[in-house]
């Protein structure tokens, strides 16, 4: 495995690969998306901050490519979109810089409050710039929190920590989740109203983008403050520097913006009431550290084991529940591709996990099951897209969980409903993945062996003719299971040694009493 490292990658994590057995490159920021695009031909994870971005252009040649890891929080940087269409994870580790984020928020906070930078830089100048600088107290004044996940729940907590009056607005949460906890929720016009203080603390999506315009900027106090050190693009730039031009908001500080670095000729840098730091919200060595290892854990296990953690495109699994899941995982692929075979052309796929399935996390198998069954038609289909390449192409996904398991621990019930077919397939872990009936037939075999697929009259000397042809073929029968359908038919599954060639099959197919044949 090969992992490349972007952006100054803390060597704790990048020890991690190395120990686990993975080839680790680092690289600087790459910052052309044709040049990444050559970098990430035969890589199977890349690691970036927020120097790196990854948009969808970059992936087009990226066969195997499995995960986009980003050391922090915010994904903004990363198409998720295109990721998530060819496939590939995208992992994050949001609890690393936490600390560091919030407590980044609080300094620019107190420099806000008593003109800190405006009063070091005439200091430096050889002034005595006290005149102006008349700052204000924290304590009593009103701190409106929007976003009160992780790093604004903390910011809250030391606000409140140094006197101040909190409140917050979360375009995430229900407004049921009002008055529960210690912060009291309002809405963004009731909030940016009641706050001295407003400072930002969500992610940077297409809802979010520009959540704090002119209009919005407008409905604040007159002489408010406001802070962004979460997502550049969250503030319009242009709008809040014509807003403190004015006077209507009395200051801010920033230390995200919608272009980064921020170029040299930006209107921001020419403004004494804005406080610009250049995107340091995690730069510290421990929250460098944290991520670094945390991302690297995350994706390691995910590769060896199949847990989810930390990903933003698909459900999470507990390396607990990845064990549980973990003997279904060759069963549900194999399943997969038999369905493909029996049903060319799916229109409908019902699953059914029969008996006890308290304990079992069927998410991971269902979206392995379908990128199985869609895989061998086109494209790139692994868990990450297979629901969505589903919807894309037309084959409605259904999933059930109890019911009787018909004398099985845990019984797997499939439904594959074609344009001219419907198939049905059950299988267990008992004694080994097997299937046990094919169409209400009861056959078994294992779905992993090389298998044929026998439709048939019921009458004597079939057996022996399907046994001489493929013993006169120099091909070994492993196991022959045969069923009767009860209706003048039959169905057998004949596990053989080895592939059979076309010209083997089609002599098997021209054979009287034969009705169809397949092989999976």
């Amino acid at each position: 495995m090969k992992v490349l490292a972007c952006d100054g990658i803390h060597e704790d994590g990048l020890a991690l690969f190395r120990d686990a057995g993975w080839e680790v490159v680092v690289s600087d920021p790459v910052k052309e998306p044709a040049a990444l695009a050559a970098a990430l031909k035969d890589v199977d994870a890349i690691l970036v901050r927020s120097a790196t971005k990854v948009p969808a252009e970059a992936l087009t040649d990226a066969a195997q490519l499995r995960v986009i890891g980003r050391a922090g929080a915010g994904v903004d940087t990363i198409d998720v979109d295109a990721a998530t269409q060819r496939g590939i994870a995208v992992m994050n580790a949001p609890d690393g810089n936490t600390l560091a984020a919030a407590e980044h928020a609080i300094s620019l906070l107190f420099a806000l409050a008593r003109h800190i930078p405006r009063a070091d830089a005439g200091m430096k100048a050889g002034q005595w710039p006290k005149a102006g600088l008349t700052g204000f107290e924290l304590e009593g004044k009103k701190l409106g929190v929007i976003g009160l996940g992780r790093i604004g729940g903390t910011v809250a907590r030391k606000a409140q920590g140094i006197g101040m009056e909190v409140a917050a607005h979360d375009p995430f949460l229900p407004a049921s989740a009002a008055g529960k906890g210690s912060v009291p929720l309002k809405t963004l016009d009731e909030l940016l109203a009641w706050a001295d203080v407003v400072t930002l603390h969500i992610p940077r999506t297409k809802e979010t983008t520009n959540l704090l315009s002119e209009t919005s900027m407008r409905s604040m106090k007159k002489g408010a403050y406001l802070i962004n050190a979460a997502r550049g693009g969250l503030v319009d730039e242009a709008a809040l520097l014509a807003l403190i031009e004015e006077g209507h908001i009395a200051g801010a500080a920033l230390d995200t913006f919608v272009t980064e670095p921020l170029p040299a000729d930006s209107a921001l840098r020419g403004n004494a009431k804005l406080i610009l730091t250049p995107h340091l919200g995690a730069s510290t060595s421990e929250a460098q550290q944290a991520v670094s290892t945390i991302l690297a854990r995350q994706i390691i296990d995910f590769v060896a084991t199949g847990a989810v953690a930390g990903c933003v495109n698909l459900p999470p699994l507990t390396a607990e529940a990845a064990r549980e899941v973990g003997p279904w995982i060759p069963l549900m692929s194999s399943l997969g591709r038999l369905a493909a075979r029996l049903v060319p052309a799916p229109t409908r796929l019902d699953i059914t996990y029969a008996g006890r399935t308290e304990a079992l996390d069927t998410r991971p198998l269902s979206r392995l099951l379908v990128a199985a069954l869609l895989g061998t038609a086109s494209g790139r289909v692994t868990p990450v897209n297979a629901l969505q390449e589903a919807a894309a192409r037309g084959l409605v996904v259904s999933e059930t969980l109890g019911g009787d398991g018909d004398g099985f621990d845990r019984l797997l019930k499939l439904r594959v409903v074609g344009e001219d077919r419907t198939r049905e397939i059950e299988a267990t872990l008992h004694r080994g993945p097997r299937v046990v009936r094919l169409d209400g037939v009861e056959i078994e075999f294992d779905p992993q062996a090389h298998v044929l697929l026998l439709r048939n009259e019921d009458r004597p000397g079939m057996i022996g003719v399907v046994g001489s042809t493929l013993g006169a073929a120099g091909v070994n029968i492993v196991n022959f299971a045969l069923g009767a359908a009860g209706d003048g038919q039959a169905r057998a599954a004949i596990t053989v040694d080895r592939p059979v060639n076309d010209e083997q099959l089609a002599a098997l197919r021209a054979t009287p009493g034969i009705l169809s044949l397949a092989q999976v």
